[in-house]
Protein backbone atom coordinates (compact mmCIF):
# COMPACT_ATOMS: atom_id res chain seq x y z
CA UNK A 1 0.00 0.00 0.00
CA UNK A 2 1.50 3.30 -1.04
CA UNK A 3 1.39 6.28 1.27
CA UNK A 4 1.98 9.73 -0.14
CA UNK A 5 4.39 12.25 1.26
CA UNK A 6 4.79 15.94 0.51
CA UNK A 7 8.19 15.34 -1.10
CA UNK A 8 9.70 12.12 -2.50
CA UNK A 9 12.82 12.16 -0.34
CA UNK A 10 14.39 9.92 2.27
CA UNK A 11 14.99 11.12 5.79
CA UNK A 12 16.23 8.63 8.37
CA UNK A 13 16.75 9.25 12.04
CA UNK A 14 18.54 6.56 14.06
CA UNK A 15 18.39 6.66 17.81
CA UNK A 16 20.56 5.40 20.61
CA UNK A 17 19.68 2.20 22.42
CA UNK A 18 17.45 2.63 25.48
CA UNK A 19 19.19 2.86 28.80
CA UNK A 20 19.00 -0.27 30.96
CA UNK A 21 16.03 -0.54 33.26
CA UNK A 22 18.32 -0.55 36.29
CA UNK A 23 18.95 3.15 35.79
CA UNK A 24 15.37 3.93 36.66
CA UNK A 25 15.11 3.54 40.41
CA UNK A 26 12.04 3.99 42.52
CA UNK A 27 9.94 1.13 41.26
CA UNK A 28 6.78 -0.11 42.91
CA UNK A 29 7.46 -0.46 46.65
CA UNK A 30 7.33 -3.92 48.20
CA UNK A 31 6.10 -5.65 45.06
CA UNK A 32 7.49 -9.14 44.49
CA UNK A 33 8.03 -10.51 41.02
CA UNK A 34 4.72 -11.92 39.80
CA UNK A 35 5.59 -13.32 36.38
CA UNK A 36 4.08 -16.71 37.21
CA UNK A 37 1.05 -15.03 38.78
CA UNK A 38 0.32 -13.03 35.64
CA UNK A 39 0.68 -16.04 33.38
CA UNK A 40 -1.83 -18.03 35.41
CA UNK A 41 -4.29 -15.42 36.73
CA UNK A 42 -5.27 -13.54 33.57
CA UNK A 43 -8.23 -15.26 32.02
CA UNK A 44 -7.38 -14.24 28.49
CA UNK A 45 -4.21 -15.70 26.94
CA UNK A 46 -1.36 -13.24 26.56
CA UNK A 47 -0.47 -13.66 22.91
CA UNK A 48 0.94 -11.49 20.21
CA UNK A 49 -1.32 -9.59 17.88
CA UNK A 50 -1.65 -12.15 15.16
CA UNK A 51 -2.17 -11.53 11.47
CA UNK A 52 -5.64 -12.17 10.16
CA UNK A 53 -5.32 -15.49 8.32
CA UNK A 54 -8.62 -14.85 6.59
CA UNK A 55 -7.09 -12.07 4.53
CA UNK A 56 -7.34 -12.48 0.83
CA UNK A 57 -4.30 -13.23 -1.27
CA UNK A 58 -4.78 -9.81 -2.86
CA UNK A 59 -4.36 -8.17 0.56
CA UNK A 60 -1.17 -10.13 1.18
CA UNK A 61 0.12 -9.11 -2.19
CA UNK A 62 -0.23 -5.47 -1.14
CA UNK A 63 2.31 -5.85 1.66
CA UNK A 64 5.38 -3.73 0.92
CA UNK A 65 8.55 -5.77 0.51
CA UNK A 66 10.71 -3.29 2.40
CA UNK A 67 10.36 -0.08 4.35
CA UNK A 68 13.69 1.64 4.62
CA UNK A 69 16.22 -1.09 5.37
CA UNK A 70 13.60 -3.36 6.95
CA UNK A 71 12.18 -6.38 5.14
CA UNK A 72 8.47 -6.73 5.93
CA UNK A 73 7.40 -10.10 7.34
CA UNK A 74 3.71 -9.53 7.93
CA UNK A 75 1.03 -7.09 9.00
CA UNK A 76 0.35 -7.39 12.72
CA UNK A 77 -2.00 -4.53 13.48
CA UNK A 78 -4.11 -1.76 12.01
CA UNK A 79 -5.50 1.34 13.71
CA UNK A 80 -6.88 4.79 13.04
CA UNK A 81 -3.45 6.36 12.62
CA UNK A 82 -1.69 3.69 10.59
CA UNK A 83 -0.64 0.11 9.97
CA UNK A 84 1.89 -1.92 11.96
CA UNK A 85 4.17 -4.46 10.32
CA UNK A 86 6.49 -7.07 11.74
CA UNK A 87 10.11 -7.05 10.61
CA UNK A 88 13.48 -8.29 11.83
CA UNK A 89 16.58 -6.21 12.43
CA UNK A 90 19.48 -8.50 11.50
CA UNK A 91 22.08 -6.08 12.84
CA UNK A 92 20.80 -6.25 16.41
CA UNK A 93 19.20 -9.68 16.01
CA UNK A 94 15.76 -8.61 17.19
CA UNK A 95 12.22 -8.43 15.88
CA UNK A 96 10.88 -4.92 15.40
CA UNK A 97 7.49 -3.37 14.76
CA UNK A 98 7.22 -0.76 12.00
CA UNK A 99 4.34 1.66 12.16
CA UNK A 100 3.49 3.33 8.88
CA UNK A 101 1.28 6.38 9.29
CA UNK A 102 -1.84 6.89 7.23
CA UNK A 103 -1.74 9.83 4.86
CA UNK A 104 -4.91 10.88 3.08
CA UNK A 105 -4.36 10.54 -0.65
CA UNK A 106 -7.31 12.78 -1.53
CA UNK A 107 -5.02 15.75 -2.08
CA UNK A 108 -6.10 17.58 1.09
CA UNK A 109 -2.88 19.36 1.97
CA UNK A 110 -4.11 20.20 5.49
CA UNK A 111 -4.64 16.53 6.29
CA UNK A 112 -1.24 15.68 4.90
CA UNK A 113 0.32 18.38 7.04
CA UNK A 114 -1.39 17.07 10.17
CA UNK A 115 -0.29 13.50 9.45
CA UNK A 116 3.27 14.64 8.81
CA UNK A 117 3.34 16.56 12.10
CA UNK A 118 2.05 13.49 13.91
CA UNK A 119 4.96 11.54 12.49
CA UNK A 120 7.56 14.20 13.24
CA UNK A 121 6.22 14.54 16.78
CA UNK A 122 6.75 10.89 17.60
CA UNK A 123 10.11 10.86 15.85
CA UNK A 124 11.25 13.95 17.77
CA UNK A 125 10.46 12.33 21.11
CA UNK A 126 12.46 9.21 20.54
CA UNK A 127 15.71 10.83 21.57
CA UNK A 128 14.18 12.07 24.82
CA UNK A 129 12.01 9.27 26.18
CA UNK A 130 14.01 6.31 27.45
CA UNK A 131 11.96 4.73 30.21
CA UNK A 132 11.19 1.07 31.04
CA UNK A 133 7.43 1.69 30.86
CA UNK A 134 7.49 3.57 27.55
CA UNK A 135 7.86 1.56 24.35
CA UNK A 136 11.33 2.36 22.94
CA UNK A 137 11.62 3.64 19.39
CA UNK A 138 14.73 2.58 17.51
CA UNK A 139 14.46 4.35 14.18
CA UNK A 140 12.28 6.67 12.11
CA UNK A 141 12.24 7.77 8.53
CA UNK A 142 10.40 8.91 5.44
CA UNK A 143 10.94 7.12 2.17
CA UNK A 144 9.03 7.16 -1.12
CA UNK A 145 5.87 8.46 0.49
CA UNK A 146 6.15 6.27 3.56
CA UNK A 147 6.41 7.90 6.99
CA UNK A 148 7.38 5.26 9.51
CA UNK A 149 8.81 4.57 12.95
CA UNK A 150 10.55 1.43 14.14
CA UNK A 151 9.85 0.28 17.69
CA UNK A 152 10.48 -2.69 19.92
CA UNK A 153 8.24 -5.62 19.10
CA UNK A 154 7.01 -6.99 22.42
CA UNK A 155 6.33 -10.70 22.06
CA UNK A 156 3.38 -12.07 23.96
CA UNK A 157 1.98 -8.65 24.91
CA UNK A 158 -1.56 -7.42 24.65
CA UNK A 159 -3.13 -4.11 25.50
CA UNK A 160 -5.22 -3.30 28.56
CA UNK A 161 -8.29 -3.12 26.32
CA UNK A 162 -8.61 -6.88 26.87
CA UNK A 163 -9.34 -6.27 30.56
CA UNK A 164 -12.02 -3.60 30.23
CA UNK A 165 -14.94 -6.02 30.00
CA UNK A 166 -17.14 -6.70 33.05
CA UNK A 167 -16.57 -10.45 32.62
CA UNK A 168 -12.78 -10.15 32.48
CA UNK A 169 -11.73 -7.58 35.07
CA UNK A 170 -8.39 -7.74 36.83
CA UNK A 171 -8.03 -7.93 40.58
CA UNK A 172 -8.25 -4.50 42.16
CA UNK A 173 -4.68 -4.39 43.45
CA UNK A 174 -3.41 -5.45 40.02
CA UNK A 175 -5.19 -2.48 38.43
CA UNK A 176 -3.63 -0.16 41.01
CA UNK A 177 -0.15 -1.48 40.22
CA UNK A 178 -0.59 -1.07 36.46
CA UNK A 179 -1.90 2.48 36.75
CA UNK A 180 0.93 3.28 39.17
CA UNK A 181 3.52 2.26 36.58
CA UNK A 182 1.74 4.23 33.85
CA UNK A 183 1.55 7.33 36.08
CA UNK A 184 5.29 7.22 36.74
CA UNK A 185 6.01 6.79 33.03
CA UNK A 186 3.82 9.79 32.21
CA UNK A 187 5.60 11.84 34.87
CA UNK A 188 8.87 11.01 33.16
CA UNK A 189 7.49 12.13 29.79
CA UNK A 190 5.88 15.28 31.23
CA UNK A 191 9.11 16.29 32.95
CA UNK A 192 10.67 16.35 29.48
CA UNK A 193 7.96 18.51 28.00
CA UNK A 194 5.96 15.77 26.31
CA UNK A 195 2.19 15.30 26.64
CA UNK A 196 0.84 12.07 25.17
CA UNK A 197 -2.70 13.32 24.38
CA UNK A 198 -4.11 9.85 23.60
CA UNK A 199 -3.89 7.75 26.77
CA UNK A 200 -6.39 4.90 26.49
CA UNK A 201 -6.42 1.14 27.23
CA UNK A 202 -5.31 0.20 23.72
CA UNK A 203 -2.26 2.47 24.07
CA UNK A 204 -1.04 0.72 27.24
CA UNK A 205 0.51 -2.70 26.72
CA UNK A 206 0.96 -5.42 29.31
CA UNK A 207 3.95 -7.69 28.73
CA UNK A 208 4.37 -11.29 29.86
CA UNK A 209 6.63 -9.99 32.63
CA UNK A 210 3.74 -7.83 33.91
CA UNK A 211 5.49 -4.67 32.72
CA UNK A 212 3.48 -1.75 31.40
CA UNK A 213 4.48 -0.10 28.12
CA UNK A 214 2.86 3.14 27.00
CA UNK A 215 2.76 3.23 23.21
CA UNK A 216 1.81 5.48 20.30
CA UNK A 217 2.99 9.02 20.95
CA UNK A 218 1.90 9.87 17.40
CA UNK A 219 -0.25 12.83 18.47
CA UNK A 220 1.93 13.90 21.38
CA UNK A 221 2.34 17.57 22.09
CA UNK A 222 5.96 18.70 22.41
CA UNK A 223 6.18 21.95 24.40
CA UNK A 224 8.22 24.89 23.13
CA UNK A 225 8.64 23.44 19.68
CA UNK A 226 7.73 24.46 16.16
CA UNK A 227 5.84 21.18 15.86
CA UNK A 228 3.99 21.80 19.11
CA UNK A 229 0.39 21.82 17.93
CA UNK A 230 -1.78 19.73 15.69
CA UNK A 231 -4.86 21.58 14.58
CA UNK A 232 -8.24 20.31 15.65
CA UNK A 233 -9.12 17.70 18.26
CA UNK A 234 -6.71 14.78 18.44
CA UNK A 235 -7.24 11.77 20.66
CA UNK A 236 -9.86 9.14 21.50
CA UNK A 237 -13.11 10.87 22.53
CA UNK A 238 -14.07 8.58 25.43
CA UNK A 239 -10.82 9.30 27.27
CA UNK A 240 -10.39 13.00 26.40
CA UNK A 241 -10.12 15.56 29.17
CA UNK A 242 -12.68 18.38 29.24
CA UNK A 243 -10.03 20.88 28.14
CA UNK A 244 -9.05 18.61 25.26
CA UNK A 245 -12.67 18.44 24.10
CA UNK A 246 -12.86 22.24 24.21
CA UNK A 247 -9.55 22.68 22.38
CA UNK A 248 -8.10 24.56 25.34
CA UNK A 249 -4.34 24.59 25.80
CA UNK A 250 -3.29 21.30 27.31
CA UNK A 251 -1.02 20.57 30.26
CA UNK A 252 0.29 17.35 31.76
CA UNK A 253 -2.93 17.11 33.80
CA UNK A 254 -4.87 16.26 30.65
CA UNK A 255 -2.97 12.96 30.42
CA UNK A 256 -3.67 12.31 34.10
CA UNK A 257 -7.40 12.76 33.46
CA UNK A 258 -7.20 10.23 30.60
CA UNK A 259 -5.30 7.81 32.83
CA UNK A 260 -8.02 8.23 35.44
CA UNK A 261 -10.61 7.35 32.80
CA UNK A 262 -8.61 4.22 31.95
CA UNK A 263 -8.47 3.24 35.63
CA UNK A 264 -12.23 3.78 35.94
CA UNK A 265 -12.84 1.41 33.04
CA UNK A 266 -10.37 -1.22 34.28
CA UNK A 267 -12.09 -1.21 37.68
CA UNK A 268 -15.69 -1.27 36.47
CA UNK A 269 -15.70 -2.64 32.93
CA UNK A 270 -17.44 0.48 31.65
CA UNK A 271 -16.25 3.91 30.52
CA UNK A 272 -16.94 6.98 32.66
CA UNK A 273 -19.22 8.42 29.98
CA UNK A 274 -21.26 6.71 27.29
CA UNK A 275 -23.60 8.31 24.79
CA UNK A 276 -25.42 7.53 21.57
CA UNK A 277 -23.49 10.07 19.54
CA UNK A 278 -20.27 12.08 19.67
CA UNK A 279 -21.94 15.39 20.49
CA UNK A 280 -23.65 13.96 23.59
CA UNK A 281 -20.47 12.23 24.65
CA UNK A 282 -18.39 15.40 24.49
CA UNK A 283 -21.12 17.30 26.37
CA UNK A 284 -21.01 14.69 29.16
CA UNK A 285 -17.22 14.90 29.41
CA UNK A 286 -17.42 18.66 29.93
CA UNK A 287 -20.48 18.88 32.19
CA UNK A 288 -21.58 15.48 33.59
CA UNK A 289 -20.34 13.43 36.53
CA UNK A 290 -19.59 9.73 35.96
CA UNK A 291 -21.54 7.13 37.98
CA UNK A 292 -19.85 6.41 41.34
CA UNK A 293 -17.56 3.40 41.01
CA UNK A 294 -19.04 1.57 44.01
CA UNK A 295 -22.43 1.46 42.27
CA UNK A 296 -20.82 -0.59 39.50
CA UNK A 297 -18.40 -2.64 41.59
CA UNK A 298 -19.30 -2.68 45.31
CA UNK A 299 -15.98 -4.15 46.48
CA UNK A 300 -13.99 -1.09 45.39
CA UNK A 301 -12.43 0.56 48.48
CA UNK A 302 -13.51 4.11 49.18
CA UNK A 303 -9.89 5.33 49.09
CA UNK A 304 -9.45 4.05 45.53
CA UNK A 305 -12.73 5.57 44.40
CA UNK A 306 -11.56 8.92 45.79
CA UNK A 307 -8.26 8.65 43.86
CA UNK A 308 -10.13 7.97 40.62
CA UNK A 309 -12.56 10.82 41.26
CA UNK A 310 -9.72 13.26 41.83
CA UNK A 311 -8.05 12.24 38.57
CA UNK A 312 -11.38 12.85 36.76
CA UNK A 313 -11.99 16.35 38.12
CA UNK A 314 -13.30 18.75 35.46
CA UNK A 315 -11.00 21.55 36.62
CA UNK A 316 -7.36 20.63 35.87
CA UNK A 317 -6.25 22.58 38.95
CA UNK A 318 -8.19 20.15 41.16
CA UNK A 319 -6.48 17.06 39.75
CA UNK A 320 -3.12 15.66 40.79
CA UNK A 321 -0.35 18.09 39.94
CA UNK A 322 1.97 15.45 38.52
CA UNK A 323 2.04 11.79 37.65
CA UNK A 324 4.34 11.34 40.62
CA UNK A 325 1.62 12.67 42.96
CA UNK A 326 -0.88 10.33 41.32
CA UNK A 327 1.51 7.39 41.78
CA UNK A 328 2.23 8.31 45.42
CA UNK A 329 -1.49 8.24 46.26
CA UNK A 330 -1.82 4.88 44.53
CA UNK A 331 1.07 3.58 46.63
CA UNK A 332 -0.83 4.34 49.83
CA UNK A 333 -3.97 2.68 48.49
CA UNK A 334 -1.99 -0.35 47.33
CA UNK A 335 -0.44 -0.87 50.75
CA UNK A 336 -3.90 -0.95 52.33
CA UNK A 337 -5.16 -3.32 49.64
CA UNK A 338 -2.28 -5.73 50.18
CA UNK A 339 -2.92 -5.71 53.92
CA UNK A 340 -6.59 -6.43 53.20
CA UNK A 341 -5.82 -9.30 50.81
CA UNK A 342 -3.29 -10.71 53.26
CA UNK A 343 -5.99 -10.77 55.93
CA UNK A 344 -8.29 -12.59 53.52
CA UNK A 345 -5.53 -15.09 52.66
CA UNK A 346 -4.83 -15.71 56.35
CA UNK A 347 -8.52 -16.32 57.03
CA UNK A 348 -8.50 -18.99 54.32
CA UNK A 349 -5.33 -20.48 55.82
CA UNK A 350 -6.94 -20.54 59.26
CA UNK A 351 -9.87 -22.47 57.83
CA UNK A 352 -7.53 -25.09 56.37
CA UNK A 353 -5.59 -25.49 59.62
CA UNK A 354 -8.74 -25.82 61.70
CA UNK A 355 -9.60 -28.99 59.73
CA UNK A 356 -6.17 -30.65 60.15
CA UNK A 357 -5.87 -33.31 62.85
CA UNK A 358 -2.67 -31.63 64.08
CA UNK A 359 -4.68 -28.59 65.23
CA UNK A 360 -7.76 -30.32 66.65
CA UNK A 361 -6.71 -29.54 70.24
CA UNK A 362 -5.66 -25.93 69.55
CA UNK A 363 -7.87 -23.01 70.48
CA UNK A 364 -8.68 -20.41 67.82
CA UNK A 365 -6.24 -17.99 69.40
CA UNK A 366 -3.45 -20.57 69.46
CA UNK A 367 -3.95 -21.39 65.77
CA UNK A 368 -3.66 -17.69 64.93
CA UNK A 369 -0.44 -17.50 66.96
CA UNK A 370 1.10 -20.42 65.05
CA UNK A 371 -0.11 -18.95 61.77
CA UNK A 372 1.68 -15.67 62.47
CA UNK A 373 4.90 -17.58 63.25
CA UNK A 374 4.74 -19.54 60.00
CA UNK A 375 5.25 -19.26 56.26
CA UNK A 376 3.38 -21.28 53.63
CA UNK A 377 4.96 -22.69 50.51
CA UNK A 378 3.75 -24.75 47.57
CA UNK A 379 5.93 -27.46 46.04
CA UNK A 380 5.61 -29.21 42.72
CA UNK A 381 5.65 -32.99 42.38
CA UNK A 382 9.21 -34.25 42.96
CA UNK A 383 10.52 -30.99 44.42
CA UNK A 384 12.73 -31.23 47.51
CA UNK A 385 11.35 -29.74 50.73
CA UNK A 386 14.05 -30.87 53.15
CA UNK A 387 17.47 -32.15 52.11
CA UNK A 388 19.49 -34.72 54.01
CA UNK A 389 22.56 -33.21 55.70
CA UNK A 390 21.30 -29.62 55.81
CA UNK A 391 20.69 -27.64 58.99
CA UNK A 392 17.26 -26.14 59.48
CA UNK A 393 15.44 -24.68 62.48
CA UNK A 394 11.87 -25.07 61.20
CA UNK A 395 9.05 -27.45 61.96
CA UNK A 396 6.93 -28.60 59.01
CA UNK A 397 3.22 -29.42 58.85
CA UNK A 398 1.70 -30.77 55.64
CA UNK A 399 -1.42 -28.74 54.85
CA UNK A 400 -2.36 -30.42 51.57
CA UNK A 401 -0.87 -33.27 49.57
CA UNK A 402 1.63 -36.06 50.26
CA UNK A 403 5.41 -36.17 50.68
CA UNK A 404 7.92 -38.99 50.26
CA UNK A 405 10.65 -39.71 52.81
CA UNK A 406 14.09 -40.86 51.62
CA UNK A 407 17.28 -41.69 53.46
CA UNK A 408 20.63 -42.50 51.90
CA UNK A 409 18.87 -42.62 48.56
CA UNK A 410 16.32 -45.20 49.66
CA UNK A 411 12.57 -44.62 49.85
CA UNK A 412 11.21 -45.06 53.37
CA UNK A 413 7.57 -44.04 53.16
CA UNK A 414 5.05 -41.24 52.91
CA UNK A 415 3.50 -38.52 55.04
CA UNK A 416 0.08 -37.02 54.32
CA UNK A 417 -2.03 -33.95 55.14
CA UNK A 418 -1.93 -33.19 58.86
CA UNK A 419 1.36 -35.02 59.40
CA UNK A 420 4.45 -33.19 60.62
CA UNK A 421 8.22 -33.52 60.40
CA UNK A 422 11.32 -31.57 61.33
CA UNK A 423 12.00 -32.59 64.94
CA UNK A 424 15.71 -31.80 64.62
CA UNK A 425 14.59 -28.22 65.25
CA UNK A 426 14.52 -29.21 68.94
CA UNK A 427 18.29 -29.76 68.79
CA UNK A 428 20.27 -26.64 67.97
CA UNK A 429 22.76 -27.21 65.13
CA UNK A 430 21.46 -30.69 64.28
CA UNK A 431 21.44 -31.75 60.62
CA UNK A 432 18.57 -33.31 58.74
CA UNK A 433 19.03 -37.06 58.41
CA UNK A 434 16.49 -37.60 55.65
CA UNK A 435 15.26 -36.00 52.46
CA UNK A 436 11.61 -35.04 52.10
CA UNK A 437 10.20 -34.64 48.58
CA UNK A 438 6.75 -33.72 47.32
CA UNK A 439 5.03 -36.87 46.04
CA UNK A 440 2.39 -34.67 44.38
CA UNK A 441 1.66 -30.92 44.40
CA UNK A 442 1.84 -30.13 48.10
CA UNK A 443 1.35 -27.18 50.46
CA UNK A 444 3.53 -27.06 53.56
CA UNK A 445 3.43 -24.77 56.56
CA UNK A 446 6.90 -23.97 57.91
CA UNK A 447 6.99 -22.89 61.54
CA UNK A 448 10.13 -21.06 62.61
CA UNK A 449 11.45 -22.29 65.96
CA UNK A 450 12.71 -18.78 66.64
CA UNK A 451 9.30 -17.20 66.04
CA UNK A 452 7.62 -20.02 67.95
CA UNK A 453 9.59 -18.99 71.04
CA UNK A 454 7.83 -15.62 70.87
CA UNK A 455 4.27 -16.94 71.05
CA UNK A 456 2.46 -17.43 74.34
CA UNK A 457 3.66 -20.13 76.77
CA UNK A 458 0.31 -21.92 76.39
CA UNK A 459 0.66 -22.03 72.60
CA UNK A 460 4.27 -23.28 72.80
CA UNK A 461 3.27 -26.03 75.21
CA UNK A 462 0.34 -27.09 73.02
CA UNK A 463 2.50 -27.16 69.89
CA UNK A 464 5.29 -29.18 71.54
CA UNK A 465 2.81 -31.65 73.04
CA UNK A 466 1.03 -32.30 69.74
CA UNK A 467 4.23 -32.38 67.69
CA UNK A 468 6.05 -34.83 69.99
CA UNK A 469 2.94 -36.98 70.43
CA UNK A 470 2.74 -37.33 66.66
CA UNK A 471 6.41 -38.30 66.50
CA UNK A 472 6.18 -40.86 69.32
CA UNK A 473 2.93 -42.29 68.01
CA UNK A 474 4.44 -42.85 64.59
CA UNK A 475 7.53 -44.48 66.09
CA UNK A 476 5.46 -46.82 68.26
CA UNK A 477 3.29 -47.77 65.29
CA UNK A 478 6.37 -48.62 63.26
CA UNK A 479 7.80 -50.73 66.09
CA UNK A 480 4.55 -52.69 66.43
CA UNK A 481 4.56 -53.39 62.72
CA UNK A 482 8.18 -54.45 62.97
CA UNK A 483 7.46 -56.94 65.75
CA UNK A 484 4.66 -58.48 63.72
CA UNK A 485 6.90 -58.73 60.67
CA UNK A 486 9.96 -59.87 62.61
CA UNK A 487 12.05 -56.85 61.65
CA UNK A 488 14.78 -55.48 63.90
CA UNK A 489 14.05 -52.52 66.17
CA UNK A 490 16.54 -50.45 64.18
CA UNK A 491 14.49 -51.13 61.07
CA UNK A 492 11.36 -50.21 62.96
CA UNK A 493 12.87 -46.89 63.97
CA UNK A 494 13.61 -46.13 60.37
CA UNK A 495 10.14 -47.30 59.45
CA UNK A 496 8.71 -44.53 61.58
CA UNK A 497 9.45 -42.29 58.66
CA UNK A 498 5.86 -41.98 57.62
CA UNK A 499 4.53 -45.46 58.35
CA UNK A 500 6.71 -47.22 55.78
CA UNK A 501 6.38 -50.98 55.64
CA UNK A 502 8.66 -53.09 57.83
CA UNK A 503 10.58 -54.25 54.78
CA UNK A 504 12.43 -50.92 54.77
CA UNK A 505 15.24 -51.98 57.06
CA UNK A 506 17.45 -48.92 57.39
CA UNK A 507 20.00 -49.09 60.22
CA UNK A 508 19.97 -46.41 62.88
CA UNK A 509 23.17 -45.02 64.33
CA UNK A 510 24.36 -44.26 67.82
CA UNK A 511 21.49 -46.10 69.48
CA UNK A 512 19.11 -43.34 68.40
CA UNK A 513 15.97 -44.26 66.53
CA UNK A 514 14.87 -42.34 63.46
CA UNK A 515 11.86 -40.10 63.90
CA UNK A 516 9.68 -38.69 61.19
CA UNK A 517 11.78 -37.59 58.26
CA UNK A 518 14.59 -39.90 59.38
CA UNK A 519 15.64 -37.43 62.07
CA UNK A 520 16.93 -38.46 65.49
CA UNK A 521 14.40 -39.00 68.19
CA UNK A 522 15.45 -40.53 71.50
CA UNK A 523 13.99 -43.99 71.87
Amino acid sequence: MALHSLRPRRVTITFAEPRPKSQFAGGWPSILSRTHYWRTRLRLPLTNIRPNHAKSQNSRANLPEKIGKYVIINEVGRGSTGVVYLSHDPYYGRDVAIKVYNVDSSGDENRKRIARKMFLSEAHMVGMLQHPNILPIYDAGEENGHCYIVTEHVHGARTLAAYCRPDNLLRIDDVVELIYKAARALHYAHSRGVIHRDIKPSNIMLTLESDVRIIDFGIALVADSDISRIEGIAGSPSYMSPEQVQSIELTNRSDLYSLGAVMYELLTGTRPFRAGNLQKLLHQIVFATPPPIHTLRPDIPEELENVTAMALQKDPAKRYKTGLDFAAELTRVHQKLRARYNRIDQQEQFGLLRKLKFFHEFSHGEIWEVLRASAWQDYADGEEIVKEGEMDDRFYIIVQGRVAVERLGKALGYLDSGDCFGETSYVRGAKRTATIKAAMPVTVMKVSSTLLEQVSAECQLRFNQVFLRNMIGRLQSAERNAVISGVSSAGASAAANGGVSAAANTPATGGVGAGVGGEPLAS
